[in-house]
């Protein structure tokens, strides 16, 4: 992951999760409306929703 923006609660709840910058996140799947999104972060699997998951900034 090379960025989390936002700010708030979110943002923080988020670094509590541990989606933090240099952390590695794998999308898993998609749900059929794209609400939620699961991801694999830290060896765990987190489901996000869009909202929250638009805050990540992933690099390839």
């Amino acid at each position: 992951m090379s960025a989390l923006h936002g700010g708030g609660t979110v943002h923080q709840r988020l670094q509590e999760m541990g989606v933090i910058e240099g952390a590695t996140v794998e999308v898993v799947r998609i749900a059929p409306f794209g609400d939620p999104i699961e991801i694999l972060v830290q060896g765990y699997h987190l489901s996000l929703r869009k909202a929250e998951a638009a805050l990540v900034e992933l690099e390839s």
